[in-house]
């Protein structure tokens, strides 16, 4: 197989030559369009990689907004003294991400794009509301997964950065498979002004809310909040690594714990 591989300095460089070369696609960390291109399930004319663009790469905090570029390494939003200081889980969620090879290369931007369902990213996206920030547009967190492996990106539209409102408090936790790490169920909590989001990955075709234990921890955020809540197993993956009842049944044993977490 032969492509082009082009390495731009600037967002919009990339953008004009995804727009410029059919079937060209943009690059990231490669951790799954590489394995794919290699057993031949993709064929793209061109490679266009993002990791030369400065501006997709950088950390910030703007008011109360955590803003991170869309080529952030995971490995940088796992050791940020300013992601541990803004948004602690989001650090702790980074570290637990693959292995350190996948970290190293893997980027936030990228794993948000690709939207696998059992991904952490995701959850940590919608749980604290974050907006996601393309060449075009500002697409918030509740109207970009649209479905299994699918967001509302449109060809050739490029992540350059996500924003994450500082909630007030949030934990994650995931139940993880010991060979890839992947979430076979990950929960995310996060109080915010505006309210309390508990949204779960790994579960489903995609991620997901509860509004049955937003409502409980509205209330009251402890842990006992969400012990006694049943999640149906209903559209719950079923696979080699847990079938959809022990799913169902993770979803409430990793809320406490994500609870937990965002309380310790």
């Amino acid at each position: 197989m032969t492509f082009a591989f082009h390495q731009p300095a600037t967002s919009p460089e990339a953008v004009a030559l995804l727009g410029s070369i059919p079937d060209s696609t943009p690059l990231a960390g490669g951790m799954t369009l590489l394995p794919t291109i290699k057993q031949r399930l993709a064929t793209p004319a061109a490679l266009i990689d993002l990791s030369k663009i400065p501006a997709m790469s950088s950390i910030s905090v703007e008011g109360d907004t955590l803003v991170i570029g869309a080529m952030t390494r995971h490995v940088n939003v796992a050791e940020s003294a300013i992601v541990a200081t803004a948004i602690p889980l989001l650090a702790k969620l980074a570290v637990g991400i693959g292995d350190p090879a996948v970290r190293n290369r893997g980027t936030i931007g990228g794993s948000v794009a690709n939207n696998d369902p059992s991904a952490d990213y995701p959850a940590a996206v919608l749980g604290l509301g974050a907006t996601i920030v393309t060449d075009r547009r500002e697409i918030a967190a509740a109207d970009f997964f649209t479905g299994l492996f699918e967001t509302a990106l449109e060809p050739g539209e490029v992540i350059t950065s996500l924003r994450f409102p500082v909630p007030v408090r949030g934990g994650y936790a995931k139940f993880k498979s010991p060979a890839s790490r992947y979430a076979v169920v990950g929960v995310c909590v996060v109080q915010s002004p505006g309210g309390v989001c508990v949204a779960v990955t790994g579960a489903g075709p995609g991620v997901f809310r509860v509004p049955e234990m937003e409502a409980a921890l509205a209330e009251s955020f402890t842990p006992a909040a969400v012990a006694s809540i049943k999640v149906s197993a209903d559209n719950m993956s079923s696979d080699i690594h847990a079938d959809s009842e022990y799913r169902a049944h993770l979803i409430t044993v990793m809320a406490k714990k994500a609870v937990a977490a965002a309380i310790g």
